[in-house]
């Protein structure tokens, strides 16, 4: 065997190295970007996770508050609690920070930092979470980490803030951080080890004093007496009659599982995507190889008469495959590897998916997701030499030898096909297992292939139709009649084609109906011509973190105020928190807007709104919330209750009716809205976090958005702080947040357009590769065309007839799997990884014109391939036969 490859094989790849070349770089190209995928998500969640574990420890337990902050109270209990030996409290939120001394000079507008403000009490600490103990830098008082004027910054909050790595020694350093209205000036005394996002930790007591926390927790990290039962000790205090209603326990690393949990649909979605140009390859080994056997056919027959069985003839090719799908597995490995080294330094591990802001994760090589990507690549050569090499096998030597080939057998590809399909739309309608569409996605591959087998089906249906119609046309006669009557050859050919055209089509359908129901969604949600928010810090995002709408808030007197500002029409109010529902999920986003024109006009409602009973709350949730907590429409919402201490056995016996669903692109993990007034009735706060803002006609943008800025400056109340305090509000108009909405969207999407131009250069590549096979075995057919009077530019029209057919049936094909895949994208694939739907939308232009370029470059790469042979002399390309 071994000498059959370093000669007969060794041979075929030396006189077409363009051809195999093709199917490694296919190999290549899909192992390469599933495996920088994986890379870059590894890497960036396991730097998440250490980031979580610096700060919160490795406690026992976490208590933690479903919203907001709880009672200080419940750590003295705790901490009486005989079963607990450690209780650690911590006051954390999210602000803004501006450096003050020892800083690099910034612009104004970029001063403004967002940085995660932790309070702590130093004693318990070190025991918990060592990486926050503060170190107080040398020279300074050892008591410093008491002082409350004293904040400890990572190496993350003195990058972002513009501060040296290391403190100049004798050099003072101050920075400004606020939370609220107020500004607080700090001295930076030392540094904390902490990774991650930007931290500033100071003592707990001043944390509560200076940011207006007082009495209030946000968590107690608890460590437990050994051989304490975990869950008998939770459910203990829990069944308590006196213990806090809203407050519960967590497990440590809940934190990171939530992150993991969320963007695992992602994550998965990426892989797959990444996969489609592996799986293009392997139709592509598929081509290449079948062609390959086809030429080679004569001297496999003279080999089996020699003496090589027809097992052993199965084995050479499935060698010949099994190499090619080493070189391209190694090759992608190494190209995967620089692809994610690339990725994480420029898009920083967050490949545009908003799970992992904040985190510059380092490349983590991983042996096992490389042998695993790397086997992948290697079973896709495998399967797709699968089929020549048994046609290798069953090669009839005494017909081959006599040019006669195998006689032709009556195929029943097209029952084959046709089950493919049908068990394609049967798993289309199965449910996600934990939490991924694997049906959906083995539905896709179904498809796919059924779709595929059934080209010479197809080829045979349409051309047995058309051909009468070229009888009178020699020349496109000659391309039809071939491409008829050769349709196993033309499917070997269009098969790569047909698989990424096939993909390419699905994702532009998928992507295009998400982008118009993201902007039928924004201008239903977006009313307003400007929309103001209070600001404190960063931004939340899909990460699950709480947004900078829980702590900053505007007083009824400012929107009242606001109101009456020139130019403005009238305005509506907005307020958003955080409710932890479940420890192991993402926080939920608790919406109170006015909904005084109904919810049918103020949210873009999925079907029709329900009544609400009397003596209920109405509320909205978004589609996540039905899959996730099962919030079904006429149905009440118990979690909400006990969230906000207002369940049965409470005093305030609040029932929360869930009166309809909504689409909400931008929270993934759930969303729940209820009118203005019943939130202003049930907890008694009238601030709200956003205001929006309608202008009344002819009023000028610009000059209503700076009144807002100066009512803001004016009510903070100090003209040395007024420039601080107009950056103290968010001002956007409606067209900025459209345009800002559908970048993000754009960018986010941004690899699926890199995969489909890959996918589809594959299978271009196939083509070319394959007539370029063809079109040299067939010289003497062309020499014989020639001494019947065609000239070279009549052989070059065939040919290129020829590939005008054979694209031509390869986009029809693709058109109408990539239209079925789109369908299970949509409407199965896209609900069941992020539960919410979509309308879909068929882009037929666009997708017209793929098409067409699909053919035209199949024809030219036909006509580039016949130039060569259509050149030689017609007498040597038919002296075989004298």
């Amino acid at each position: 065997m071994r000498a059959l490859l370093t000669t007969f094989s060794w041979q075929e790849l030396r006189h077409h190295p363009w051809r195999n070349a093709a199917a490694v770089l296919a190999v290549m190209l899909g192992v390469a970007l599933a495996f920088s995928v994986q890379l870059i998500n590894a890497s960036a969640l396991d730097e998440f996770s250490s980031a979580v574990r610096s700060v919160n420890g490795q406690p026992d337990l976490e208590l933690r508050a479903v919203q907001g902050g709880f009672d200080e109270a419940v750590f003295a209990r705790l901490a009486r609690h005989p079963q607990v030996t450690l209780a650690s409290p911590v006051v954390e939120f999210q602000g803004l920070g501006m450096a003050g001394e020892g800083a690099a000079p910034k612009p104004a507008g970029e001063r403004q930092v967002p940085l995660r403000v932790i309070g702590i009490d130093a004693l318990v600490l070190p025991t918990i979470a060592p990486a926050l103990m503060p170190q107080p830098r040398a020279g300074a008082d050892r008591f410093a980490l008491f002082a409350p004027g004293q904040v400890f910054l990572n190496a993350a909050a003195r990058s972002v803030l513009g501060l040296p790595a290391q403190a100049p020694d004798g050099a003072a350093e101050t920075v400004q951080l606020r939370s609220g209205d107020a500004w607080q000036t700090l001295a930076v005394a030392g540094h904390v080890a902490a990774s991650g996002t930007a931290l500033a930790v100071m003592d707990i007591g001043a944390a509560q004093d200076l940011f207006g926390q007082g009495g209030r927790l946000s968590r107690i990290d608890l460590r437990l007496a050994p051989g304490t039962d975990r869950a008998a000790f939770m459910a203990a205090l829990q069944q308590s009659p006196d213990w806090p209603a809203g407050v519960q326990f967590a497990e440590p690393g809940d934190a990171a599982e939530r992150v993991s949990n969320l963007s695992r649909a992602y994550r998965v979605n990426l892989t797959v995507l990444a996969l489609v140009a592996l799986f293009t390859g392997a139709f592509l080994v598929f081509s290449v190889l079948a062609l390959s056997v086809a030429k080679r056919a004569q001297q496999f027959a003279l080999l089996g008469v020699l003496g090589l069985t027809p097992r052993e003839r199965l084995k050479l090719v499935l060698v010949e495959s099994l190499v090619l799908g080493l070189i391209g597995s190694v090759a992608g490995l190494a190209l995967g590897t620089a692809l994610a080294a690339f990725a994480l330094k420029v898009l920083g591990g967050d490949l545009g998916g908003g799970y992992f802001e904040g985190v510059a994760p380092t490349l983590h090589w991983s042996t096992g997701a490389a042998l695993l990507y790397g086997g992948l690549g290697v079973v896709a050569a495998l399967v797709g030499g699968w089929w020549p090499a048994r046609a290798a096998q069953a090669l009839p030597e005494a017909q081959t030898l006599k040019g006669l080939g195998a006689a032709p057998v009556p195929g029943n590809g097209h029952w084959l096909a046709l089950g493919l399909i049908a068990l394609g739309a049967l798993l289309a309608n199965v449910p996600a297992i934990g939490g991924i569409p694997v049906a959906a996605y083995l539905s896709v591959a179904c498809l796919l292939v059924g779709g595929i087998t059934a080209l010479p089906w197809l080829i045979a249906l349409l051309y047995d139709r058309i051909a009468p119609l070229f009888a009178r046309h020699v020349l496109p006669m000659l391309a039809v009649e071939r491409a008829r009557r050769m349709r196993g050859t033309a499917a070997v050919a269009v098969s790569g084609v047909v698989a990424s055209l096939s993909l390419a089509v699905a994702l532009t359908v998928m992507v295009a109906s998400f982008r118009d129901s993201v902007t039928q969604w924004l201008d239903v949600v977006l009313p307003a011509d400007l929309y103001v928010r209070a600001t404190s810090g960063g931004r939340g995002s899909n990460s699950g973190n709480s947004s900078s709408t829980d702590t900053a808030t505007f007083a009824p007197a400012f929107v009242q105020a606001l109101s009456q500002l020139p130019g403005v029409a009238r305005t509506g109010t907005l307020r958003t928190e955080s409710l932890q529902l479940d420890a192991t999920r993402p926080a939920v986003a608790l919406i109170a807007r006015s909904l005084e024109g109904g919810a049918t006009q103020s949210l873009p409602l999925v079907g029709a709104a329900v009544p609400v009973p009397e003596g209920q709350v109405g509320i909205y949730v978004s589609e996540p919330m039905v899959e996730l907590y099962g919030a079904k429409p006429g149905s009440s919402f118990a979690p909400l209750s006990n969230a906000m201490g207002l369940s049965a056995t409470s005093k305030k016996s609040t029932v929360f009716f869930v009166a309809g669903v909504w689409r909400d692109y931008a929270r993934q993990f759930g969303a729940i809205t209820m009118d203005a007034r019943d939130y202003e009735r049930i907890t008694g706060e009238r601030n709200v976090s956003d205001v929006a803002v309608w202008l009344a006609p002819g009023a000028s943008e610009g000059a209503v958005q700076a009144a807002v800025r100066a009512l803001a400056a004016r009510e903070q109340g100090a003209s040395t702080e007024s420039a601080k305090s107009a950056e103290s509000v968010e001002i956007a108009s409606v067209g900025q947040i459209r345009v800002t909405s559908l970048r993000i969207f754009d960018r986010s999407f941004a690899v699926t357009y890199w995969l489909q131009a890959v996918a589809i250069a594959i299978g271009l590549f196939g083509i070319a590769a394959s007539f370029s096979a063809q079109v040299l075995a067939r010289r003497k057919e062309f020499g014989l065309l020639a001494h019947l009077g065609f000239t070279r530019r009549q052989v070059l029209a065939v040919v290129a007839g020829e590939g005008a057919a054979w694209t031509a049936i390869g986009a029809v094909a693709g058109l109408g799997l990539g239209l079925a895949v789109s369908v299970v994208l949509v409407k199965v694939v896209n609900p069941q990884s992020f539960h919410w739907s979509m309308d879909l939308l068929v882009p037929w232009e666009r997708l017209l014109l793929l098409c067409a370029a699909v053919v035209a470059a199949g024809t030219v790469t036909a006509w580039m391939a016949g130039r060569a042979a259509a050149g030689k002399d017609a007498v040597l390309a038919v002296k075989e036969d004298w």
